[in-house]
């Protein structure tokens, strides 16, 4: 059987993005959403929704990884979960109510500053 463009931009998109998870801690907004936007044509919003479903099972993966590793920081890790399930909540209300050049120039000005932080410190 013979896969398609699209299926075989798929897998590779997918295994860069687990090796960068697994390395970095991150991949879904950095890597799946320009990916999905600009290789395989996904409509922003969607794109956004996607990296999200996309980023769980990798993220299960990596965290049991860590969890064997004794890697986690507990600590710091539980009241940033809590946060971040409150701020999820929120964020995925908005997405549909943020036009989309808003939502590229909000996310592009985001990963332009996680760069420069990465690179300056």
């Amino acid at each position: 059987m013979i896969l398609n463009k699209k299926i075989y931009k798929s897998l590779l998109v997918g295994f860069i993005t687990g090796i960068i998870n697994g390395l970095f801690g991150s991949g879904g907004g950095t890597i799946i959403v320009p990916s999905l936007v600009f290789l395989l044509g996904i409509e922003e919003h969607k794109a956004h929704a996607t990296a999200i479903f996309i980023i769980l099972p990798i993220t299960f993966i990596s965290t049991f990884i860590y969890l064997k590793q004794g890697m986690l920081v507990y600590k710091i890790a539980i009241p940033v979960i809590i946060g971040a399930v409150l701020g999820s909540i929120i964020g995925s209300k908005l997405l549909n109510k943020i036009p989309t050049n808003i939502l590229r120039k909000i996310f592009g000005i985001f990963m332009i500053i996680a760069a420069i932080r990465m690179v300056i410190k």
